[in-house]
């Protein structure tokens, strides 16, 4: 006597997956480094959390703003670690996920398997830079949520000034701006040199170079100085007190500018002397005001979007037109 078996066939694990297809196979790919990026993020957030709520509770127990609260963030383990990763997450995206994204398929022959199947050139790099761009974006925009709503109603108790990269690459739209851009920038450099170990080295040299030189002198060019002139041997007035202060002169009652240390002479005689003999009578300084900010915010924010536009067109064009 024979069965009939009736029962429905379980479902395939393929029509489970949130992730089909090539996107799959990308993220499958780079799992790891997925994994440690996202990890790295939620511990800063973590961090961020914690170092805010106790920051809150010593200044409270001060009472802060009423009184002074001295310098609470001098020292303070949990803000260099968050500064730290801040830092780091930059490099970590260009060097170990943007570099080897290409060129580590180019250099083991994986992009050359890959396209030899149903899927398109295109359709490969899309998905891998969907991937690396989507880490970037939620990274970013995540910590820098954060680490804005931390920042920004205890600004003055903060060592940094806005204007330090510690503070302004960090908060608003620029720190995912700049992941972006970075991680655009590694693809880029793996594509070209196409093997994994050098473009890393580039990489890092690039992105080094550019953290810490190239846009620190940018950083600064972003907004537009004002001069403010005020009587010598006075206070600068309070409204000025989180202005930053690109430079300084004194200056003469006719508006002629000297180098502030024009009058720097060995005695008070001779100083008082130079400053009678130029008609010094005021004190003048070039500064960026802190509502100017948000639109230096953005406007590097525009910037680094743009390049990594560039960038990805670039590396595009590369890839499809030529062998993988």
């Amino acid at each position: 006597m024979s069965t009939t078996l009736t029962e429905k066939p379980a479902e395939t694990d393929s029509g489970r997956r949130l992730l089909r297809g090539m996107p799959w196979l990308v993220v499958r790919q780079h799992r790891v480094a997925l994994v440690c990026v996202l990890g790295l993020t939620l511990v800063g957030a973590l961090l961020i959390l914690y170092g805010r709520n106790e920051l809150v509770q010593l200044l409270d127990a001060k009472g802060w703003p009423d009184k002074d609260a001295g310098q609470p963030m001098e020292n303070n383990r949990v803000y260099e670690y968050v500064g730290s990763i801040l830092g780091g997450l930059p490099l970590i995206l260009a060097v170990f996920i943007g570099a080897p994204l290409i060129a580590g398929d180019q250099e083991n022959g994986t992009a050359q398997l890959v396209t030899t199947q149903s899927a398109t050139r295109r359709q490969w790099l899309i998905a891998k830079l969907v991937l690396a761009y989507t880490l970037a974006l939620v990274s970013g925009v995540v910590l820098s949520a954060l680490f804005t709503w931390w920042w920004k109603p205890y600004r003055s108790v903060f060592l940094s000034d806005w204007i330090d990269g510690a503070i302004f690459d960090n908060t608003g739209p620029v720190l995912p701006a700049f992941l972006l851009f970075l991680t655009a920038a590694g693809i880029t450099i793996g594509t070209l040199i196409r093997r994994v170990l050098p473009a890393m080295v580039v990489t890092f040299l690039f992105t080094t170079i550019t953290t810490m030189f190239v846009w620190d002198e940018l950083r600064v060019r972003l907004g537009d100085t004002q001069i403010f002139t005020y009587p010598m041997d006075t206070e600068l007035p309070a409204r000025y007190a989180e202005a930053y202060e690109v430079d300084r002169w004194v200056g003469s009652a006719d508006g002629t500018l000297y180098g502030w240390g024009t009058c720097a002479e060995a005695t008070e005689k001779a100083q008082n002397a130079c400053i009678k003999e130029h008609g010094i009578v005021n004190d003048v300084i070039e500064y960026l005001d802190y509502s100017q900010m948000a639109p230096m915010q953005w406007t590097a924010a525009g910037i680094l979007l743009a390049g990594t536009a560039l960038l990805t067109a670039f590396t595009l064009w590369r890839v499809t037109r030529r062998p993988v």
